[in-house]
Formats: structure tokens, C-alpha cells, sequence
């Protein structure tokens, strides 16, 4: 059995606050009230002394020192010179009424529209900030040579998992999905050696996803994670993690931000693997529109 992927402790240079909410559910009980307070005001935390910080989050000096090693920091110092750096990057969203990307009891539309754009488009700015290269090189050369792909999803992951599928079965790529756990467990264990198993989970704790990606591993198949959290349960049983930077909030739990995220990460693995070969990309596609051309309504036509 392949070995655990090693997931990096020390974030990209433009993602602290990305990479802390990211390793937030693995963090200690009392770590995690100073990781919030990073996370929801970065200039001011980077403002404060450790003795402030660790008094505002109820906790110890000695817990914040912890906590900057397992966000991959030195020590205080330097965590403070990270976040001041990167608070002086943030964009302030265009509405004033916008803050901190929650949306208040009473908000009329126009403030509901205003921070819902303004939030999705951080958020899919972040992810592809924090989106390793590297890493999506690897999921596409397994994909490109794989035999067979399964995707395998639940909830607005499930969505995203078939979304997934239908754009690699349109350029001739033999890809799955399944939906039920039983049919999901039951094609993963005739996956093998030359296959892959791609599991998406916002949370990275949804059991059926574990399940099945551990079953399809044991049998030697190339198993690809896409997450919000790098230390979840679900990465222990994937060669390669893929992490999205989406924070949900009040209204928002689970099925928006994430799903727009994991979208885009699954866009740019979907053109990577369509340009590895143009001509039969192109073939594919020419055949697949020409299919459903029929099922069009002429634009041309107008009502009487």
C-alpha cells in the first residue's frame, strides 16, 4: 500500500490566513481560539503582543508559540511579520456594507449580492493562490494514464464529483461517478493498478468518501483528494491532496462557496488533461456538440 501524502506545514507566501483556516479542525481546542482570532483580523492580530493575543484568546503564551509551529512558523516574530504583511495585501471588498463575508440578520438583497460576490470571488482567488502546481501535474499524468477513473462524491461534492465526470467522459475519458456508497464501494473494489479514485470532501470527514477511497487503494489504485482541510481524515488514504480556500459562513454551510472552489480545481485539472492531447480532445469534442446539436433551439427562430 502506497504511503500517506506528507502534507507541507509551511503555507505559500501570499496564504498564511488561507493556510490556517485550512489546518483549523486539527488544531488543539485552545490553539484554535488563536487561530480564529488570526484568521478574523490578521492587521490586528499582527498588531498585538503574544501576552495580548494569548489574553484575547483565553489561552497561554506558551499555547501561542504552539501554534505558530503547527501553522509552520518559527515563533511569534515571525508570525506577526507574515500577518502584517499579508493584511497590507488584503482587498477590501467594494461595498462598505460587506464585512467579513457573514451575512447579517436583516440584510437587504443588494447586501446579500454584494457580499456573496465579493466572498466567492476571494474565495476562488485564495484557492488558486494556495493550488499546487506540482500536485495537479501528478493528478493529470495519473489521469491521462489511467485505465479507468472513479469519482466519487456526497452532497454538493457529489455534484461536483459528477460535473467532474460528465466533462472527462465529453473528451473520450473512461470516468464514473456513483452517488450510492454500495455501488461506490463495489466499483472501487475492482479498481487496480493503473486506475484512479478521485474523492472530493469539503470537510474531509465524510465517511462514505474514506470508505470507498480506502477500498480503491487496497486494491493499488491512485487515489486523489480535494478538500478544504490538508490534515482532515480523508487525506490518509490519498497519494495526492488537492485543497480548495473556501470559509463558509452563517447561510452558507457546506454547499456554496466550496462548491465553487472545488469547481475550479476540477476546471483546471479538466484542461490540463484535455491539452495533453489536442487532436483527440478536439475530435471529441467536435463529436460530442455534433450529438446534442439537434436537442438546440434555433436562435434564429422567433415567437409569432
Amino acid at each position: 500500500m502506497a504511503k500517506s501524502p506528507k502534507v507541507s506545514a509551511n503555507p505559500a507566501p501570499a496564504g498564511l490566513v488561507v493556510h490556517i483556516s485550512g489546518l483549523l479542525p486539527a488544531l488543539s481546542p485552545a490553539e484554535q481560539r488563536v487561530a480564529r482570532l488570526v484568521v478574523a483580523d490578521p492587521a490586528d492580530a499582527a498588531r498585538r503582543t503574544i501576552t495580548d493575543l494569548a489574553t484575547a484568546a483565553e489561552t497561554s503564551e506558551a499555547t501561542v508559540i504552539r501554534f505558530c509551529r503547527s501553522v509552520g512558523m518559527d515563533g511569534y516574530p515571525q508570525l506577526r511579520l507574515r500577518l502584517a504583511a499579508e493584511a497590507a495585501r488584503r482587498v477590501e471588498p467594494p461595498d462598505t456594507r460587506v464585512v467579513g463575508g457573514d451575512i447579517p440578520p436583516g440584510a437587504d438583497l443588494a447586501q446579500i449580492i454584494a457580499t456573496i460576490a465579493f466572498s466567492d470571488a476571494r474565495a476562488v482567488e485564495d484557492t488558486a493562490d494556495q493550488l499546487d502546481p506540482a500536485v495537479c501535474e501528478r493528478v493529470v499524468d495519473a489521469i491521462v494514464g489511467a485505465d479507468r477513473i472513479d469519482i466519487y462524491g456526497a452532497g454538493a461534492s457529489g455534484l461536483v464529483a459528477s460535473d467532474f465526470q460528465q466533462k472527462l467522459h465529453r473528451i473520450g475519458r473512461a470516468a464514473c461517478c456513483f452517488p450510492d456508497v454500495h455501488t461506490a464501494l463495489t466499483s472501487a473494489a475492482l479498481l487496480g493498478r493503473g486506475d484512479v479514485a478521485v474523492g472530493i470532501s469539503h470537510t474531509g470527514t465524510t465517511s462514505e468518501v474514506i470508505e470507498v477511497l480506502g477500498q480503491a487503494r487496497s486494491g493499488g489504485a491512485t487515489t486523489v483528494v480535494l478538500t478544504n482541510f490538508p490534515r482532515s481524515p480523508v487525506t490518509e488514504v490519498a497519494d495526492h491532496v488537492l485543497t480548495t480556500a473556501a470559509r463558509e459562513t452563517t447561510y452558507r454551510s457546506g454547499a456554496t462557496a466550496s462548491r465553487l472552489t472545488q469547481l475550479t480545481v476540477v476546471d483546471c485539472l479538466f484542461v490540463g488533461v484535455a491539452l495533453r492531447n489536442r487532436p483527440r480532445t478536439r475530435k471529441a469534442l467536435e463529436a460530442t456538440d455534433e450529438a446534442v446539436r439537434s436537442h438546440r433551439v434555433d436562435s434564429r427562430r422567433r415567437r409569432v
